[in-house]
């Protein structure tokens, strides 16, 4: 018999490849890998940022990083910033044509967490919520 460890953990596996078949759909037609959206989706969410902590964000390295941020520059989804404090630093933010990616993008993600979530009352939003930030406070 599986614990309750055991069975979460098919859980979590099951839903991350549900959500990232989704992510994958729903991408495709914009010519876009899931990394370049997902790093639309992390500027849109926190703003500019330097390229160092976008790298950790989307898991990359800097250098991996710098390949995709040209490829999201030519796509004129994002732009480099110089930074206000420290010339050596580029901030990497989003133009509008990448604020409007994330905003159409954001808007899916919505709505799958709306229909995902339909059934559950508030106070189990709430709850959830509560456990989502718990778990990605441990990344």
């Amino acid at each position: 018999m599986k614990s309750n460890k055991e069975k979460l953990n098919h859980a979590f596996i099951e839903f991350y490849e549900k959500l990232s078949a989704w992510e994958v759909d729903i991408v495709k037609d914009t010519g876009l890998s899931l990394t370049l959206v997902h790093a639309v989706e992390i500027l849109g969410a926190f703003g500019a940022m330097p390229m160092k902590t976008l790298a950790d964000k989307v898991g990359v390295t800097t250098g991996t990083l710098t390949v995709q941020v040209d490829k999201l520059v030519d796509a004129k989804l994002v732009e480099r910033i110089p930074h206000q404090t420290d010339r050596r630093s580029i901030l990497v933010g989003l133009s509008d044509k990448g604020r409007a990616l994330f905003a159409d993008h954001d808007k899916l993600h919505l709505q799958l967490t709306t229909r995902l979530t339909a059934a559950f009352s508030e106070q189990e939003i709430t709850q959830l919520l509560s456990f989502f930030n718990r778990i990605n406070n441990e990344f």
